[in-house]
């Protein structure tokens, strides 16, 4: 099938260049002239779709090449842009950084090639003049097939983008376009921090940040150009992906306040489509579980700043753990999963789940992985893998061994805990991956309900 979809992606130089300032800088001067806007991001990364979706409110989902085949990403990308004038891929990392230092697969490059998407190169100037240009010439030559049609110059003065954007023209003979540049705007810096989890009065700052990087967007970013070259982007072939559809419904609870807020959005929607009524609520605030579910979603987020809350939330502690003892179906990814331990820190959790979690002060098992399991559990069979991903600076003393995981280095180790009822540990994974772990997860659902009846 055909899908008109115009597109651009935002690609950056390296981590930290200005690419979600320039991104949201642009969903937020598109929003101001009344566009509807789809909002993207390349990888696993849950921050940036949260600037794209509740700060800006343009709708975001993840587009992830070690998570998708080509078909199923092109496929995402066209269901979440429907009904959009205009839908504009964040990246991330480096333009060419992918699943390894030898690779570009799963990079931003490589998701602008399978999306057949024009790029836009956001590149650092500050502090830099005609080495912007060598930066420049770098990138579209790394790769011939780049796809970099423009550049946006982040950080840069006034006073320089005419020079620098005159010689871009002369230098490279209209391969690729300045398309405009952000100066240094100290006071709307965008940090990478806890996003969905901030007070009233932090997200009305940011918003204010927001607009006056779009009003800034409007006067030194070629708006109009980066909305004509969207619009040259090919149309999206790809076929649809079928999701098992089930006449039972069931009702799953998903956490979801200030603690917990780490969900792919596609994922949940996969549940919805297949049958599931989504019952949201928060082990913050409410004293129990929700009344005649049969599943429980306990997705990632901050549990380890809202520990003393939770822990005193005793009513809602005994209620998940009383659940999970009579077999409640239940997921739980890196957040869920400590919340089921017996601590976070010194703070008493559910305690389901055997050890403690404790801050080690650096990343932990950084990266994707592939996961295979040891045995039968509710979302597969022994010997089948799950693509996954983990990302925390906490552990545990206990996580898990029912799957090994091995990274894209070599390296493996034992983790998670799975049964017919429970998927809990550290790594996060996406049910578009493959649509059977959801159906494991959901069919789990259909049992308890029966046999509550």
């Amino acid at each position: 099938m055909e899908y008109s979809v115009p597109r651009l992606v935002l690609g950056g130089t390296h981590s930290g260049c200005g690419k979600t300032t320039v991104t949201c800088a642009l969903l937020q001067a598109l929003v101001n002239r009344g566009m509807k806007v789809a909002a993207f991001k390349c990888g696993p990364d849950y921050i940036d779709p949260m600037f794209h979706s509740r700060i800006i409110g343009a709708k975001s989902s993840n587009l992830d090449r070690f998570f998708f085949e080509e078909n199923t990403l092109k496929y995402l990308l066209a269901k979440n842009a429907e009904g959009c004038a205009l839908s504009v891929i964040e990246g991330v990392m480096g333009f060419y950084d992918g699943l390894s230092f030898s690779s570009t697969f799963a990079s931003t490059y490589d998701v602008a090639q399978v999306t057949e998407s024009p790029a836009v190169l956001v590149v650092d100037a500050k502090g830099a003049a005609l080495s912007v240009l060598a930066t420049i010439h770098g990138f579209l030559t790394f790769q011939p097939d780049s796809g970099i049609c423009g550049v946006v110059l982040n950080g840069c003065a006034a006073a320089s983008y005419p020079l620098l954007a005159e010689e871009i023209i002369k230098r490279f003979g209209g391969r690729v376009r300045p398309m405009g540049y952000l100066p240094t705007l100290p006071e709307c810096a965008l940090e990478s921090r806890h996003l969905g989890l901030v007070t009233a009065e932090e997200v009305n700052n940011l918003r204010k940040k927001l607009g006056v990087l779009a009003e800034q967007a409007e006067q030194t970013v070629d708006l109009d150009g980066l909305i004509e070259l969207a619009k040259s982007a090919p149309p999206v072939q790809c076929q649809p992906v079928t999701l098992p559809r089930y006449t039972e419904p069931v009702r799953i609870a998903v956490a979801r306040d200030r603690a917990f807020c780490f969900y792919y959005e596609d994922s949940l929607e996969a549940l919805a489509e297949m049958g599931a009524q989504l019952v949201p609520f928060s082990p913050l605030s409410d004293p129990a579980l929700p009344p005649d579910i049969q599943g429980l979603y306990l997705g990632g987020g901050y549990p380890e700043l809202y520990g003393k809350a939770l822990s005193e939330n005793a009513s809602m502690r005994r209620s998940i753990r009383d659940a999970l003892e009579r077999k409640l179906p239940c997921i739980a990814e890196c957040g869920g999963f400590m919340y089921l331990t017996e601590a976070i820190g010194s703070f008493p959790m559910v305690g389901f789940l055997p050890g403690r979690s404790e801050d080690t002060e650096h990343l932990v098992r950084f990266g994707y992985i592939r996961l295979r399991a040891k045995e039968d559990t509710m979302l597969c069979r022994a010997g089948e893998d799950i693509a996954a991903h983990e990302f925390h600076q906490w552990d545990s003393e206990n996580s898990g061994d029912t799957f090994t995981a091995t990274n894209n280095y070599g390296a493996s180790w034992d983790c998670a805990f799975g049964t017919e009822h429970l998927y809990a540990g550290y790594p996060h994974f996406h049910f578009y991956s493959n649509p059977a772990f959801a159906a494991g997860f959901y069919e789990a659902c259909i049992r308890e309900k029966r046999r509550r009846r």
